[in-house]
């Protein structure tokens, strides 16, 4: 895939606009934090620097929240190149360190996405982290711009709208062409000028300017999923403000997003010939199939079974389609396909079956931050956050980032989910199916090409059904200062903190000390650690890694 080339718009250089003292409130740290170059006038600069200067409110976040939960809210530009114009809320949140004497900085966080509202990640991580990594920061969450409590965005979709990974059918595809055409048009209208400018550069640059306000020299930083691009993306951006990174579960920045999303049904396949070899093992035990072929047939047969007709589980019907969509990040975890398939089997028989023991199908997103919004969540101007601000804010950032990497000819993406469902049965056409990206307008910037030498910690599990691991070796290839863990036999969305000595230690040394590893390191999977990814994939509990849990149509 072609990489492009970093436009002229971003070319001011950080290190060049830095101030020599670092003193957060100067114009020259509101130049760096700003980075495009149309911010480089004087009326630019004073704005910039009117934003470093404010003073965030802190106060409990919620009545029944821990005292050390405090929130407050920030202005930032829409606009980077026209500070001096419109602005949005940025919601954030932080936990003090629990040792200031041993304090070493600010630990931001991104749950994932896009669309993970972020602001609960403090009060998540604080429970779950080591201590010696709670004395060493303080815990900073937000919500990116446009989710959750920052300004967010409504595209005005209804629950069945924001279905988007559709399965390939001739006798629908018009009907799909339709759907995404009106999201993208509802985004347009419902976002208004806002629109553009929801994209994971600005984020990084709002990660920037609440760095300066907080009068911090540098950031550290822990981000899974879609949060490991963000970080990429800032440390492209800021490359000398980027402290300590882990980057966990890592997207590949040149197949963002397009072909991130094509990842899912590419990467289903070498885990589907893995579960079959498992199962196949175990045929005394569950009775799948002696060999590999024939536990796939066992699928393959009740998929065409409930395409005739749907398989009745405790008086839901599936279908062929719900059980590819399901079975695709299943089969990342064994033994969790097993038993779901079992269970498959006996409802196709007319035998009692527990739908408990299925995957959810490919379908709409639930919070990623591992937390629930507190009844009558509000924003700051006392507004209710939209219904679907998930999947508005998704198809902003999918689309806005990098709208090069979609066509706008609606039957090319007929003839690319054809050809992928023959070559990925399990997903293929769900993923390279029409989305709305192809009716989107034009990215105001390029995608961002990472290639630095920032030093950082990319930690991979093997088996990761949302992020190949391929993925993570791609963008460790990319940040040339980077380490890379790989957890060989680890399944799951998301490693640390896993209970997995090696894993949770590496981690934990690098963001209390600084020093990565000297070579890559290989950790073993452990029994507990992978007991984490089979838990969290029971239906109605969303998939991915123990903080945050996450859903499986996002990253």
């Amino acid at each position: 895939m072609r990489r492009r080339r970093l436009a002229p718009l971003l070319a001011v250089s950080v290190t060049a606009t830095l101030a020599p003292a670092l003193t957060m409130s100067t114009a020259g740290a509101a130049q760096a934090t700003a980075a495009p170059a149309a911010a480089s006038t004087s009326a630019a600069k004073g704005a910039l620097d009117r934003y470093v200067k404010q003073k965030p409110k802190w106060k409990r976040c919620d009545a029944d929240a821990p005292a050390e939960f405090q929130c407050a809210t920030i202005k930032v530009p829409l606009d980077y190149r026209a500070p001096g114009g419109e602005q949005l809320d940025l919601a954030i949140s932080r936990i003090r360190s629990t040792a200031p004497d041993k304090r070493h900085g600010v630990l931001f966080s991104n749950p994932g996405g896009p669309g993970g509202p972020g602001r609960y990640m403090p009060l998540s991580l604080g429970e779950r982290l080591p201590e010696s990594v709670r004395q060493k920061y303080d815990l900073i969450g937000f919500d990116p711009r446009g989710v959750g409590r920052s300004s967010p965005v409504s595209c005005g979709l209804e629950p069945e709208e924001q279905d988007w990974l559709r399965p390939y059918k001739e006798e629908t595809f018009d009907k799909d062409v339709a759907w995404a055409r009106d999201v993208a048009d509802k985004c347009r209208e419902k976002t208004g000028d806002t629109l553009p400018h929801i994209t994971t550069r600005n984020t990084a640059r709002d990660m920037d300017l609440l760095r300066a306000i907080l009068g911090e020299k540098k950031i550290s930083y822990l981000g899974y999923s879609y949060g490991t691009y963000l970080g990429a993306v800032y440390t492209q951006l800021f490359p000398t403000r980027a402290d300590r990174f882990v980057l966990d579960s890592a997207v590949d920045p040149a197949r963002a997003w397009r072909g991130m999303i094509q990842w899912w049904a590419e990467g289903a396949e070498p885990a589907f010939d893995r579960w079959t070899e498992w199962a196949a093992e175990r045929s005394e035990k569950y009775g799948l199939g002696d060999t590999p072929k024939e536990v796939g047939q066992t699928l393959w047969d009740l998929v065409a079974q409930a395409d005739e007709k749907p398989i009745e589980i405790d008086g839901q019907p599936t279908t062929g389609d719900d059980i590819r969509s399901g079975m695709r990040g299943a089969v990342f975890t064994p033994e969790f396909a097993t038993e779901a398939v079992v269970e498959l089997k006996k409802a196709a028989a007319g035998e009692p079956a527990s739908a408990k023991k299925l995957p959810a199908p490919a379908g709409t997103a639930r919070p990623a931050d591992g937390s629930e919004a507190p009844d009558g969540s509000e924003t700051p101007d006392g507004s209710e956050e939209p219904d679907d601000n998930s999947s508005a804010s998704f198809w902003n950032v999918v689309c806005n980032d990098n709208s090069a990497a979609w066509s706008h000819d609606p039957e090319s993406y007929r003839r690319d989910a054809i050809e992928d469902k023959g070559r990925y049965p399990l997903f293929g056409d769900f993923a390279s199916s029409v989305k709305p990206c192809a009716f989107w307008g034009k990215s105001v910037e390029p995608a961002t090409v990472v290639n630095n030498k920032v030093r950082s910690l990319i930690v991979q599990n093997e088996w990761d059904p949302q992020t190949p691991l391929q993925s993570g070796q791609a963008l460790h290839a990319d940040l040339k200062g980077s380490r890379m863990l790989t957890v060989l036999g680890g399944e799951g969305h998301g490693v640390y903190p896993s209970g997995n000595a090696c894993t949770d230690g590496e981690v934990t040394a690098y963001l209390t000390t600084g020093k990565l590893p000297a070579k890559d390191v290989t950790c073993e999977a452990t029994a507990e650690s992978n007991a984490e990814a089979r838990k969290n994939q029971k239906r109605d509990v969303l998939p991915g890694t123990p903080l945050p849990q996450r859903s499986p149509d996002r990253f």
